[in-house]
C-alpha cells in the first residue's frame, strides 16, 4: 500500500503493522483504520444532492409498484438469483446466469454455484429478520458470513467471526515483483484484534440508529457501505455482504417495503471506478464523489429492478392467459404459475409442499402446464425432475 497517498483529508489513521516473511525476514508497514462514522452528512455539492434526490425518486417508483402487486414477495427469489450471480462475479466467482437460474439449491453441481446460491440463502435470512423488526447485530452479521461461505473454498475455522488474521486488498499497478504482498497491496485494511471488533460493533450500532433527521437514507447507506468495506471485517465474503447490507439498510429505513432491489449488476460493470471511489474516501476524504457515484448506482439499479419487476408481472399475466384459454382448472394452475415465477426452478414436491396440494394433483397440473408450453422440464430422465417457466427465464436473462 502506498502510504504517501493518504493526505490531510484522510478519513482515518495509518497504524504500524509488522510481521515476518519466511524468506525475507521481518517487515514493517502500515494499515488503514477508518474513523467512526459521523452522525451528520458529509459536505456534498448541489449536483450530488440532485443525484441523491434522483435515487430516492427511483426507489420510490420501485416501491410504489411493489406495493400495488398482490404478492410482491413472489418476485424476490428470481431477482435474488440474478443479484447473487452479479455480486459473486464482482468477487471473482462467475457462473452463467442461465446456470444460476436452473441450479438445484440442495445439490449445486459446483462450488461456484454453491457460493452463489449461498448468497440467496443469506439474503433471505437477512430480509426475514428486517421484516420481523429484528435489527442486525454483530452476532447476526457473523452468522450471515458463516452461511455465505459454508461449503465453499472460503470456509475456514474463523468463519462466522470477525477475522483474526491480517488481509490485503488488490495489487498496485506500480508494484514491483520483489515487493511483499503487504507492500504491493492496493489497500491494507485494519489489523485484526479488539480494535477491529470494536469498530465493527460501532458500525452495526450506527446502522441501528434512525439517522433520517440528519442523514438521507441513501447517503446513510453509502456511508455504512464505505465503512464496512474499509474495515473488511471477515476473512472472506466482505464484498457480497457489503452490497447486501445496502438493500438491508434501505429496507430497514422504510425506503423499500419489499427488498427486491438488485445493486450488483451496476457496480459489477463499473468495478474499477467503484474500488477507486472507496479508496479515495480513505485517502482524501472524497465523500462527495463517492456519494454521487453511489447514488447514481442506486438510481440506475432501482430503474433496472423496476423494469424487471414489470416484465415479470407481464410474463405472469401472459402465462395465466394461456391457462384461461385452456380447459385447465384455472385456480390451481394459476397457483402453480405463481410458484414458477417465484422459483426459477422447482420440483413437483416443492409444488406439493408450498401449495398444499396432494402429490398426484401437483404432478398432474405440472404435466398439463408442460403440455401447454407454459413450463418445461430440465431433464425428463432425471429421478427428481425439475421444471421452469421459459418466459420467466427470458425476462431475467434479457431485461436490462
Amino acid at each position: 500500500m502506498d502510504v504517501a497517498m493518504f493526505g490531510n483529508g484522510s478519513t482515518g489513521l495509518l497504524v504500524p503493522i509488522e510481521g515476518h516473511d519466511p524468506r525475507r525476514g521481518p517487515w514493517r508497514h502500515h494499515a488503514f483504520v477508518p474513523e467512526p462514522l459521523s452522525t451528520s452528512m458529509p459536505a456534498l455539492a448541489p449536483q450530488t444532492y440532485l443525484g441523491v434526490a434522483n435515487a430516492r425518486a427511483a426507489l420510490a417508483a420501485l416501491d410504489s409498484t411493489a406495493r400495488q402487486l398482490p404478492n410482491p414477495t413472489l418476485l424476490r427469489r428470481p431477482t435474488l438469483r440474478r443479484e447473487a450471480q452479479s455480486t459473486s462475479a464482482l468477487e471473482g466467482t462467475y457462473a452463467p446466469l442461465s446456470a444460476v437460474l436452473t441450479a438445484d439449491e440442495d445439490a449445486p453441481p459446483s462450488t461456484d454455484l454453491r457460493e452463489i446460491l449461498n448468497y440467496v440463502a443469506v439474503a433471505t435470512q437477512a430480509f426475514a429478520a428486517t421484516a420481523e423488526g429484528r435489527p442486525l447485530n454483530l452476532s447476526g452479521l457473523c452468522n450471515l458470513q458463516a452461511t455465505l461461505v459454508a461449503g465453499t473454498p472460503g470456509e475456514s475455522t474463523s468463519s462466522g467471526d470477525v477475522r483474526d488474521i491480517p488481509v490485503v486488498i488488490g495489487r498496485r499497478a506500480d508494484a514491483t515483483p520483489d515487493q511483499l504482498p503487504v507492500q504491493a497491496a492496493r489497500f491494507v485494511p485494519s489489523p485484526p484484534g479488539e480494535q477491529l471488533r470494536s469498530d465493527v460493533q460501532a458500525l452495526v450500532d450506527w446502522m441501528q440508529v434512525d439517522h433520517r433527521a440528519t442523514i438521507d437514507p441513501v447517503v446513510a447507506a453509502a456511508m455504512a457501505h464505505y465503512q464496512f468495506e474499509t474495515l473488511h471485517p471477515f476473512h472472506d465474503g466482505n464484498g457480497r455482504l457489503g452490497r447486501l447490507l445496502i438493500v438491508v439498510q434501505l429496507h430497514a429505513a422504510g425506503v423499500l417495503s419489499e427488498p427486491t432491489l438488485t445493486v450488483s449488476p451496476w457496480f459489477e460493470s463499473r468495478r474499477t471506478e467503484y474500488y477507486d471511489h472507496l479508496l479515495a474516501v480513505s485517502a482524501h476524504g472524497a465523500w462527495d464523489a463517492f456519494v454521487r457515484f453511489f447514488a447514481a448506482g442506486i438510481a440506475e439499479s432501482a430503474a433496472l429492478t423496476h423494469r424487471q419487476m414489470l416484465a415479470l408481472v407481464r410474463a405472469q399475466d401472459e402465462l395465466k392467459d394461456v391457462v384461461r384459454r385452456s380447459p385447465l382448472r384455472a385456480d390451481t394452475a394459476h397457483l402453480v404459475i405463481d410458484h414458477a415465477v417465484a422459483n426459477p426452478v422447482f420440483t413437483v414436491r416443492s409444488v406439493e409442499r408450498d401449495l398444499g396440494l396432494s402429490y398426484g394433483r401437483a404432478n398432474a397440473v405440472v404435466a398439463q402446464l408442460v403440455e401447454l408450453g407454459v413450463l418445461e422440464c430440465l431433464d425428463p430422465n432425471a429421478y427428481n425432475r425439475r421444471f421452469f417457466a421459459p418466459q420467466v427465464h427470458e425476462v431475467l436473462l434479457t431485461v436490462a
